[in-house]
């Protein structure tokens, strides 16, 4: 049994994403191309926050590849930098896995050349994941997770080139306005087709919040007999806005006039709406729960206490009986109890 599916008979698997989102809140990641240069630049920073969401509770440490590929490095000029920046990705997760006992991801995604009708992207696309997925097999990766796909099809490429690495493959989809992917399957149909193309663990990432991606995984795990992933972004989508590209914050003047990506703090989901919805799929029969961008350590706790967990992270788990006004301890100055009803 490999150590995933020994992790998988276990309880669920816990693994945070989000790697985009928070470098860039700290200042070492560019909105807009969301290349990972960090990986080179800043390379202790990437280290830490792989060891703050074990802290918090993640089984995985995912290698920080996502958008490392020829496309998007091309753009910023960046393309020699291809082979180098997967390496160190793959490195620090290693090194940090290695010290936490945890699970080793490698990682591909989306290519943004996929075209259905255009075979010669197909190959194009195939070389890209090829090439990846042979760095992380190096590595020693204990799975590969391919992410964020709205081509069914080319979810399906990657997964053939995982395979024929000899890895584990977790295959997950991104689900935009339509409820379908974009080569027009259904999500059950989809996930269908990935699960008997051979992939260990199949689902959904990114892109939709809690409550827009629930209902989906709920018509997921109907139609499949394996493991199930989750993984929704932490903003509250409804389903006038069920994608995280697609909220709106009226009344507040933004670049674009789009809170995506950078001006949705207003509408982010708190640590109790991230628990709820991890207690809820696994309900279902989800056994690979995460958060996607937009993740922070707290979202990943709460994930993980949900699920009845008590990570390193958990000792610091909010305790307002010892708040000086909120609080309930005896030892609390009562006026300051009282006065807290005037806060």
């Amino acid at each position: 049994m490999s150590r995933l599916h020994e992790h998988l008979s276990t309880g669920p698997v816990i693994c945070a994403e989000g790697y985009l989102f928070e470098l860039e809140r700290r200042g070492y990641l560019q909105a807009g191309a969301f290349v990972p240069e960090v990986v080179l630049e800043h390379p202790e920073m990437v280290a830490q926050l792989h060891r703050e969401f074990v802290h918090a509770g993640s089984d995985v440490v995912e290698a920080f590849t996502y958008y490392a590929h020829r496309e998007k490095l091309a753009l910023i000029g960046r393309e020699g930098d291809l082979e180098a920046i997967n390496r160190q990705a793959l490195q620090l997760a290693a090194d940090v896995a290695a010290e936490q006992s945890s699970l080793l991801a490698g990682n591909i995604c989306n290519s943004n050349v996929f075209d259905p009708a255009d075979p010669s992207s197909h190959d194009i696309v195939r070389a890209m994941f090829t090439e990846q997925v042979a760095w992380a097999a190096e590595a020693n990766v204990d799975f590969v997770i391919g992410e964020t796909f709205s081509y069914a099809q080319e979810a399906l490429i990657a997964l053939e080139v995982i395979k024929a690495a000899g890895l584990d493959a977790v295959i997950t989809l991104s689900i935009h306005r339509s409820v379908d992917t974009r080569d027009g399957w259904t999500v059950e149909e989809a996930c269908r087709r990935i699960e008997d193309a051979g992939a260990d663990v199949v689902g959904l990432n990114c892109i939709r919040g809690p409550r827009t991606m629930l209902p989906l995984i709920e018509r997921v795990r109907a139609a499949l007999s394996g493991p199930v992933a989750a993984l929704p972004v932490p903003y509250r989508t409804t389903e006038d806005e069920p994608t995280f590209q697609s909220l709106t914050d009226p009344g507040v003047d933004i670049p674009g006039d789009r809170p995506f990506p950078v001006a949705l703090d207003p509408l982010t989901c708190n640590r109790y709406e991230m628990g709820e919805f991890a207690a809820t799929a696994h309900a279902l029969g989800v056994d690979y729960l995460g958060v996607c961008c937009g993740a922070g350590p707290h979202h990943i706790r709460s994930v993980a206490e949900a699920l009845g967990r008590t990570p390193p992270g958990s000792r610091f788990t909010a305790d307002m009986s010892k708040h000086a006004y909120f609080g309930t301890d005896q030892q609390l100055k009562p006026g300051n109890r009282a006065f807290a009803t005037e806060l």
